[in-house]
């Protein structure tokens, strides 16, 4: 069995305010292997980018780790000092955001951006991070990576700065990379080709990779687990089969019922009613409870913990035989 590359342990992050603390992410645990893909999704507020953030580093102040622990490679890396993960981050820990023109200094050609991160993370010469670089473009399929090395990001298009950006985040040989959206501005067929590159980059490199995303047919292609996230937590991960053809929890039979199938009737999707929490109001008890229609006693003031059902686990209080029969 493939090693651990990540183990998060009942890891929160609050944003303290004048007049509250928020909780956007609250007790997460879960872990990535060698060469595994972990999609994490949810609604818009569920904590996916915050739980990214704060597991590389980059969580903007107010807001802090306040519990739990983070684990990279046997190595605990939440309590270390700013300087410390700073050269954890993008030779350790590379991240792919949502938008490449946020990655890309527009003022700079694609290959002297690639190879000042080869040369700050590996200390090789330039003729060798620039011979990596042009390896590293035609590994997420760049056409004509030789010629197109001194391009300058507008030159490309969004697909293809993104495929940079992969290659921008691959440049240290990183063994944890976190995907934020990756797909997400970009067209079907596009997304479809990034997919593929990831996985081969998964599949190849041994690489662990934390994909975030709303989008389940994203995760159907791509990814080996997946932890549905709501109101800061886990309510449910498993293998990605499991998720799709049997899911568990209410939330995740939502977020399954409401995707269009290719074949049947479609006439009438699954609609979950209300929207999520604000964090500033996330309710007692199961945070999904206002919404769901097959909450009972329990779920109304008593926090359901994730417990292994089948090959999955799930966070709710029907699978709890201290109340499923009662």
């Amino acid at each position: 069995m493939s090693e651990n590359i990540l183990d998060v342990i009942d890891l929160s992050v609050e944003i303290p305010t004048r007049h509250n603390i928020l909780k956007p992410v609250d007790g997460l645990n879960f872990n990535i292997k060698r060469g595994e893909i972990l999609g994490v999704v949810g609604e818009s507020g569920a904590g996916k980018s915050m739980a990214g953030n704060a597991i590389i580093g980059l969580l903007e102040r107010p807001a802090h780790i306040a519990d739990g622990e983070i684990w990279l490679n046997k190595k605990r890396i939440d309590n270390l000092p700013a300087e410390s993960m700073r050269k954890i981050r993008g030779k350790e820990i590379g991240m792919i955001f949502q938008d490449p023109l946020t990655s890309l200094n527009p003022l700079l050609p694609i290959g002297e951006q690639l190879t000042e991160t080869i040369i700050e993370h590996l200390k090789i010469s330039k003729k060798e991070a620039l011979d990596r670089a042009i390896t590293l473009l035609e590994e997420v399929r760049i056409p004509a990576a030789t010629q197109r090395i001194n391009a300058y990001p507008h030159q490309f298009s969004g697909g293809m700065r993104q495929r940079v950006v992969i290659a921008l985040a691959l440049a240290a040989e990183p063994s944890l990379v976190i995907a934020d959206e990756p797909t997400t501005a970009l067209d079907v067929s596009v997304q479809a080709q990034i997919i593929s590159v990831l996985k081969k980059i998964c599949k190849e490199r041994g690489t662990a990779i934390m994909l975030i995303t709303h989008d389940m047919g994203v995760i159907a292609e791509s990814a080996d687990r997946v932890a549905v996230m709501y109101s800061g937590q886990i309510v449910e991960i498993g293998k990605t089969y499991n998720i799709i053809k049997k899911p568990r929890h209410p939330y995740t039979v939502g977020l399954m019922g409401s995707i269009p199938a290719l074949k049947g009737d479609n006439e009438r999707l699954v609609q979950i009613p209300g929207s999520m929490p604000r964090l500033n109001n996330i309710p007692p008890g199961c945070s999904f409870h206002p919404r769901c229609e097959k909450a009972f006693e329990p779920c109304y003031n008593k926090r359901p913990l994730l417990s292994k059902i089948g090959d999955s686990k799930v966070a709710c209080w029907l699978y709890d035989e201290g109340y499923k029969n009662g």
